[in-house]
């Protein structure tokens, strides 16, 4: 069977894909990260960090990093 030219021969389909959304799990991670202050998570002090600055700044750089990391966990209530 022939379509005309201006008209686009029909084209058949399957069912949509079933969605299945679980709003259990998304909805507790969504009032967790409100609960913990939109999301925000504690600074750690890194060993690698302290290696290196000890390294390259005779342990001055150390004092330097801990304060600025102790800081910033501070301001944020963290």
């Amino acid at each position: 069977m022939a379509t005309p030219q201006d008209q686009q021969p029909a084209q058949a389909y399957g069912q949509p894909p079933v969605i299945i959304i679980n709003n259990n799990s998304s909805a507790a991670a969504s009032a967790a990260a409100v609960i913990g202050g939109a999301g925000l998570r504690r600074r750690r002090q890194s060993l690698w960090a302290h290696f290196w600055l000890f390294m390259f700044t005779a342990g001055i750089g150390n004092v330097f990093y801990a304060v600025h990391v102790s800081r910033w966990n501070r301001d944020r209530g963290l």
